[in-house]
């Protein structure tokens, strides 16, 4: 066990080579921009008094950060809860090590996480970060999740979620992936659907405000809306994206149909879904993350603001790999990226690089259209 420092904060925790879920109590160092993330967010909504929620807290790094770098006023109660006798005393020592008190402000708990969730009145905000699939804490977290709360949620099994185990996605977010170059972004959208469909039963809207996909897990953070109302609004966004191997046409649909052929050469299409087809982003949201971010030395996490805050004016059904659109149609070469979102956004379409893959773009362009301007660049 050593001390290390994490924004604010500084505490004890157990290493390994690898993280794994057999450490005595969890703690990954490459989820530090997780919890960077997290809390420029909560400093960047409006919301105050917030009653908070971690049902999975290991060494409680998160809670204390929040309890150290959120700005005042923003947490009325924060509890902390594990199901490890350990990791409970570790909590409690490292609570103490950054001079942090046990008044009413703070309360820890050693249950398991379903029954610390359903023994509550409610929270205002839970945090769901687990070793794996989100889906064993969903059902609780959401049935007590407050009106306009926020509930984050991170998942770490990416390869069911981007298709190389097709059948485990299936069984477990009920929604077929598709593996190809954007394989990340449909399995971001698929685990989004899965949080809003338990939360459809219970009359909630979770609506996305913030997403990412990092390394070996995707984040997503949703805002909740009480009303039949807008529970059915969200369902309208609900539905599939059709990808045609051949030709790399994509398109967002609400149905899919038997044997349905591509509108451009006429193969058969492939699709991912049932999947989230509404924005990834609040906009709004993100431009004053940006702003909170602006005077910061943390390189990693400025540069992905960056990207998103010009991929979330951009809602389009997966984004282009350039080498690959100009190795499938045997085009010359392959066109610096920034040229081809100049030429993209002269011809009159919008277009800004994606966080989720190097060398891609986002773009309303059609194939075609793009091609063409490909084309043109390589003369």
């Amino acid at each position: 066990m050593k001390k290390i420092q994490e924004g604010k904060a500084i505490v004890k925790v157990y290493t390994a080579e690898t993280a794994s879920k057999d450490m005595p109590v969890f703690y990954n160092p490459v989820m530090k921009l997780n919890r960077d993330i997290s809390v420029l967010l909560l400093n960047s909504i409006d919301k105050k008094n917030m009653q908070m929620a971690l049902p999975l807290a290991a060494t409680g790094i998160r809670g204390i950060r929040f309890l150290l770098e959120l700005k005042k006023g923003k947490i009325k109660g924060i509890s902390f809860n594990d199901n490890s006798t350990e990791a409970v005393k570790l909590i409690k020592s490292n609570l103490k090590l950054n001079k942090i008190k046990l008044k009413d402000k703070v309360k820890i708990f050693n249950l398991d996480a379903n029954e610390f969730l359903l023994s509550s009145k409610g929270f205002d905000y839970i945090d769901i970060d687990p070793f794996g699939s989100p889906n064993f804490l969903l059902d609780s977290a959401i049935k007590r999740l407050a009106r306009e709360g926020i509930l984050a949620v991170t998942a770490t099994d990416t390869g069911a979620l981007c298709g190389s185990y097709k059948n485990a996605c299936l069984r477990k977010y009920s929604g077929k992936p598709l593996r190809n170059e954007f394989c990340h972004e449909t399995g971001l959208r698929i685990l989004i659907s899965k949080v809003q469909s338990i939360g459809t039963q219970y009359d909630k809207a979770l609506t996305p405000i913030f997403s990412y996909s990092k390394e070996h897990y995707f984040r997503v953070f949703f805002k909740c809306i009480k009303g039949k109302k807008k529970v059915d609004e969200l369902m309208k966004n609900i539905g599939y994206i059709v990808h045609c191997k051949k030709c790399l046409f994509r398109q967002k649909v609400n149905d899919i149909f038997n044997d349905q052929k591509c509108p451009v050469c006429g193969s058969k299409v492939d699709y991912a879904g049932k999947l989230w087809l509404g924005q990834l982003w609040d906009k709004k949201l993100v431009n004053d993350m940006c702003k909170n971010i602006k005077n910061s030395e943390d390189k990693e996490l400025v540069k992905l603001l960056e990207i998103i805050k010009k991929e979330s004016k951009i809602n389009s059904a997966g984004f282009y790999d350039i080498a690959k659109v100009v190795k499938h149609n045997k085009l010359k070469n392959v066109p610096k990226k920034d040229l081809l979102i100049k030429n993209i956004k002269k011809a009159g379409f919008k277009a800004a690089e994606t966080h989720i893959r190097p060398n891609s773009i986002r773009s309303n362009i059609e194939l075609k259209e793009l091609l063409k301007l490909i084309k043109k660049i390589n003369q």
